[in-house]
């Protein structure tokens, strides 16, 4: 029975602990310092009450009073003052400075009374230690009451989102998830803003565009008001920002469609494309690339880096019809256009835009291959006596991989914002070719729909790159946990 009450005595305490430390870590960083009091306003209201009652018998405040009374009266500052004042006019001296009274005077008065309540402080808290008591703080009246689950259970819902974020904030690795998250965030508003400015400053006039030359003033004057374009441009970057928060993204110029349903239609497509040509490339590079590591200067090496230099050189509008022209109009093996119905119609598309992705992925590998088995720990190994297969796939290829994941991402990243070249080569109605459509009139709604989708992708793909840096390298972990 003994054993089971310590063992519930120490989990209350773990939890506790972990609340707290994770509590005053939140209260290192301004920007969840001011998030976390405003996620558990009604939970720090409580706290301060508590706070506030207990503060009336502290003693620390009468003892502060006592001995800055003390130290005034003892002539300590004014002793600081003249000491820093000798200091500064002997450096001036010493450097052929000219002596100026009046700042003299400001910088000791400065150090002094940095020096004064240092001391102050210090003298406060002995003479607490020796009555045997201690300084009351808001964080400590929160750690004291987190020990008592009376306030745990009364204060759950009302402080819900605020424990949940300490818990969040507790673990390392969601941590370093949501820090991310919060980073993108800012990204997103930022690139919302530089594109809706550029566009709204740009020459472009969408009604004259959309009605034609035949448009009276009356109706592009009844188009802008329909729309909103004869407001002012902070009214509409608020409604921006806002429809984007609200994930309304309105309704296009052209053909007054939902934005936010057009891009959801031709996301399945364009992932699909991305997904398969991204497979295609890194089953085929990521071999290439060892293989020419391993054997650096020798014919397969010069054969493989010969196709992979071909490989990006080739446009892919080029590369693109070159395959229409043979495997559709003369072959007649596949489909020169894509249909969603015929799976064959995908293949060219893929291929197409997994060539420079091939090509870009072996090259990095391959380099970066090179770079790690000639490092000092690789050597190491090897003189311990493990066979070549096990230093490479055991030691080398996960440390060569960081910088080929980095590559990857960044691929992967611009191939989801839309590979508008291949997409109109092969009339596929993605989003590479549905943005490049729409910004010629401009159609404001719908380019500021697809630069957000763009952002969003590609600040989840960075993401899942940086949780795969921490996989691969087990210093990124290590910083992760010390954070």
């Amino acid at each position: 029975m003994d054993a089971v009450n310590i063992n519930r005595s120490h989990k209350k305490f773990n939890l506790s602990a972990i609340i707290y430390q994770s509590y005053s870590k939140i209260h290192q960083h301004p920007f969840y310092k001011y998030l976390i009091l405003l996620l558990g306003l009604p939970v720090h209201l409580i706290i301060l009450l508590v706070y506030l009652s207990k503060k009336k018998n502290d003693s620390y405040s009468s003892i502060h009073k006592e001995t800055k009374k003390a130290l005034l009266m003892s002539g300590y500052k004014e002793e600081l003052k003249l000491e820093y004042k000798e200091q500064i006019i002997r450096k001036q001296a010493f450097f052929g400075e000219k002596v100026r009274q009046m700042d003299s005077e400001k910088l000791a008065e400065k150090w002094a009374d940095e020096q004064f309540q240092k001391t102050l402080i210090e003298k406060t808290n002995s003479k607490l230690e020796l009555l045997g008591e201690k300084r009351i703080t808001f964080q400590d009246t929160f750690h004291a009451l987190v020990l008592n689950p009376f306030f745990l259970v009364i204060t759950l819902i009302p402080g819900l989102l605020m424990y949940l974020f300490i818990f969040l904030y507790s673990n390392a690795y969601l941590k370093y998830i949501f820090d991310r998250l919060i980073m993108s965030l800012f990204v997103i508003v930022g690139v919302v803003f530089l594109v809706f400015t550029i566009l709204h400053l740009s020459p472009f006039n969408p009604a004259a565009n959309i009605l034609g030359e035949t448009a009276t003033k009356e109706q592009i004057a009844a188009f802008n008001h329909l729309y909103g374009l004869d407001q002012t441009y902070f009214s509409q970057l608020w409604n921006a920002v806002k429809g984007i928060a609200t994930f309304d993204l309105g309704t296009s110029f052209t053909g007054n469609e939902d934005v936010a349903s057009s891009i959801a239609r031709k996301f399945p497509i364009t992932l699909t494309l991305a997904v398969i040509s991204l497979t295609m490339a890194i089953l085929i590079a990521i071999p290439v690339g060892i293989i020419s590591a391993t054997k650096p200067n020798s014919f397969l090496d010069y054969t493989f880096m010969f196709f992979a230099l071909i490989g990006l050189s080739i446009p892919n509008f080029w590369q693109g019809l070159i395959f229409i022209l043979n495997f559709s109009i003369k072959l007649k093996w596949l489909p020169a256009t894509f249909s969603p119905e015929n799976w064959l119609s995908i293949i060219m598309p893929a291929v197409v835009l997994g060539t420079g992705l091939t090509a870009s992925i072996a090259r990095m590998m391959r380099s970066s291959t090179l770079e790690v088995i000639n490092e000092d720990y690789i050597i190491t190994a090897k003189s311990k006596g493990l066979g070549q297969r096990q230093v490479l796939w055991k030691h080398a290829v996960g440390n060569a991989m960081i910088p080929v994941i980095t590559v990857i991402g960044l691929l992967f990243g611009g191939m989801l914002g839309g590979a508008a070249v291949t997409e109109k080569v092969f009339n596929i109605s993605g989003i590479g070719s549905y943005i490049v459509d729409k910004q010629f009139v401009p159609d404001i709604p719908s380019i500021l729909g697809g630069v957000v989708y763009i952002a969003i992708t590609i600040s989840l793909v960075n993401l899942f790159v940086d949780i795969l840096y921490a996989f691969f390298d087990p210093r990124i972990r290590s910083k992760m946990k010390q954070y």
